[in-house]
């Protein structure tokens, strides 16, 4: 039975939730006959809620036959400095227990480290050389280029400059690539670092679904049985920040309702962030009926409302980056909802298009996602064959099959 080793600081969601793409991962690993754990933090981002260790550095939890190691870890709640000094204590606890770990549990035939953030893959690489085992680093956030295309810091910073390095090195000393794009091999191509870097180790294993937890939860799960009877509902699952950019479908809800006068449809916008009460206050100004903010419903609901809904809006502020494709998580549960989806910018390797399983836009403006919706809400048959494509697609990103992928790597296979 082959040890793996998950490394992962975020991973502490999968454990409260349930679910995840690591969870899922290794719950198909394990019936693979893999012997899996998955390391995280013992905090839980963007919550208060934390593991106690009573007294230790980690702790060893079961959940669902899955061992989850929680490491020590500084408190944080927003995104400042604690956050940073978070990351830091995670990364130096992780590299430190490994030791003493080994000597309890076993030593791993592989690690797989997991960003977001660069450090937890250094980690990996560091603890795979001391054992003299593979590593593997699998990139879901690209670091520092996901900053730079959202403004956060500019290329040229020394910052970014000393981090694309780090990247760089980081690329080099893995022994494989998991890029959650299917354009992260141009990614890279892009940098210039076919050089260094063989292409050949770079693969593509995108976000997914679990389609039996998904139907299960849409048949058993329901904030209301029926989403609207009256209208033909355009669903947003996700976090309501600028990032988001959610003002411009209240924008595109205005002319819905007071250019074209459309009276059938109406904007469902389900999360929570911190633009939810501004955009409440600016939908109450304008005086509309057509848009409404359900705020947040746990996990578990949402495969419900995806599945009554007319359409499903895929959007987030557009950036450069989406030229690399997209593995958001919540795209696959809306293939996986049967309903068409509605992207609101153009993505490269667009999994929508490829399946024809919606309508992707070519600007992501108020008139054109107004007359998007105006357009699909008319045009009941197509809409329909839409959602049949999109739940055909869901098939293709199930993790049954999305773990047959990461074995593949694991043995050092062609995928």
């Amino acid at each position: 039975m082959k040890k793996v080793w998950i490394l992962n600081h975020y991973a502490t969601d999968n454990y409260f939730n349930e679910g995840g793409r690591h969870y899922w991962f290794s719950q198909n690993l394990k019936n693979n006959g893999y012997d899996v754990s998955i390391f995280c933090a013992n905090t839980r981002h963007n919550s208060k809620d934390v593991i106690s260790l009573n007294g230790g550095k980690y702790i060893r939890k079961i959940k669902n036959d899955i061992p989850f190691i929680f490491v020590k870890s500084s408190l944080y709640e927003k995104n400042n400095y604690k956050r940073i000094i978070n990351i830091l204590t995670f990364s130096k606890n992780l590299l430190n227990l490994s030791n003493e770990f080994v000597s309890k549990y076993g030593k791993p035939d592989i690690i797989v480290a997991s960003s977001v953030h660069p450090l937890t893959l250094m980690v990996g690489l560091r603890i795979a050389k001391k054992l003299n085992i593979p590593c593997i680093v699998e990139i879901r956030d690209l670091w520092p280029e996901s900053i730079v295309a959202y403004g956060i810091l500019s290329e040229k910073n020394i910052l970014s400059k000393l981090m694309y390095k780090c990247e760089k090195i980081i690329y080099q000393k893995a022994d494989a690539i998991i890029m959650t794009w299917e354009g992260g091999k141009d990614y890279i191509k892009n940098k210039g670092w076919f050089n260094k870097i063989n292409k050949n180790k770079i693969y593509h294993i995108s976000n997914g679904v679990v389609l039996s937890d998904f139907d299960y939860n849409s048949q058993n799960f329901f904030v209301n049985k029926n989403l609207e009877y009256d209208i033909k509902a355009f669903v947003y699952t996700g976090s309501i920040r600028k990032v988001n950019n959610i003002e411009v479908l209240v924008e595109a809800a205005d002319l819905i309702q007071n250019k074209y006068k459309k009276s059938d449809i109406k904007i469902l916008i389900y999360g929570n962030g911190d633009k939810r009460e501004y955009l409440i206050d600016k939908v109450q100004k304008l005086g509309l009926t057509n848009i409404e903010f359900k705020g947040s419903v746990p996990k578990k609901y949402i495969p419900s409302i995806l599945k009554q809904s007319y359409a499903n809006i895929l959007h987030n502020k557009s950036t450069q980056l989406n030229k690399y494709g997209q593995s958001q998580n919540k795209l696959f549960e809306y293939l996986a909802a049967g309903k068409p989806i509605l992207q609101t910018y153009q993505t490269g390797y667009s999994v929508i298009d490829r399946f024809n399983a919606g309508v992707c836009l070519d600007k992501q403006t108020p008139d054109m996602i107004a007359n998007a919706i105006i357009e699909m809400s008319n045009n009941e048959r197509k809409s329909f064959e839409q959602g049949e494509n999109a739940r055909s697609a869901a098939h293709e990103f199930d993790f049954e099959k999305l773990t047959s992928k990461l074995i593949k790597v694991i043995e050092n296979e062609e995928v």
